[in-house]
């Protein structure tokens, strides 16, 4: 049976619509950014490490399938708003600007260890302040990259969307049922 190691409710959520049976193992991994890291090489990294940590902890038999999302935004990396202040910040740099999400899914088989990276532009549109205030009032921002969840009230922010929308979710479906085909997880 498949590995996610994942909390994720969303990534959980996306899996099943790819019909394998899988149970959930959260993987608590440093997530620290390395000196003068890439962001592309940042979040494959994680995503390797989750997959490498589930299938240590999962007895090294199933498949492990891990995942990380990124969001930039004029060249800073926006993770998980610490508090309303940084969220604040993290939103007036996505106000009428394109950002980039940037999701790594990995799969870690008997046959070793693989990984695929998606990146997907997201534009919002000018935001104003009573509606970042009202925003973060809902609660929803707390535990998204970015500050926000695309599938959730935040998707009325968003005018045009070019890539794929589950990977901005959280798990890039197109690109993990390959990977689970290749390796006949699928």
């Amino acid at each position: 049976m498949l590995i996610l190691a994942s909390g994720s409710p969303r990534r959980a959520e996306l899996l099943k619509q790819l019909q394998v049976p899988f149970r959930q193992l959260p993987m608590d991994v440093d997530e620290s950014m390395l000196k003068n890291e890439d962001p592309r090489d940042y979040v494959v990294r994680l995503a390797r490490k989750k997959a490498e940590a589930g299938r240590q902890r999962g007895g090294h038999i199933d498949p492990v399938l891990g995942a990380d999302t990124l969001v930039v935004c004029k060249n800073r990396l926006l993770g998980k708003p610490v508090n309303e202040d940084d969220f604040k910040k993290m939103f007036a740099l996505l106000s009428g600007a394109t950002h980039q999400v940037m999701t790594a899914v990995a799969l870690y088989t008997d046959h070793g260890l693989q990984h695929r990276l998606v990146l997907t532009e997201v534009s919002f549109k000018v935001l104003s302040d009573k509606e970042i205030d009202w925003y973060w009032q809902t609660g929803e921002p707390k535990d998204k990259a970015g500050g926000y969840g695309i599938q959730g009230l935040a998707g009325q922010f968003v005018t045009h969307i070019k890539g794929s929308y589950s990977a901005v979710v959280g798990l890039p479906l197109y690109e993990t049922s390959e990977l689970l085909r290749e390796n006949q997880v699928l």
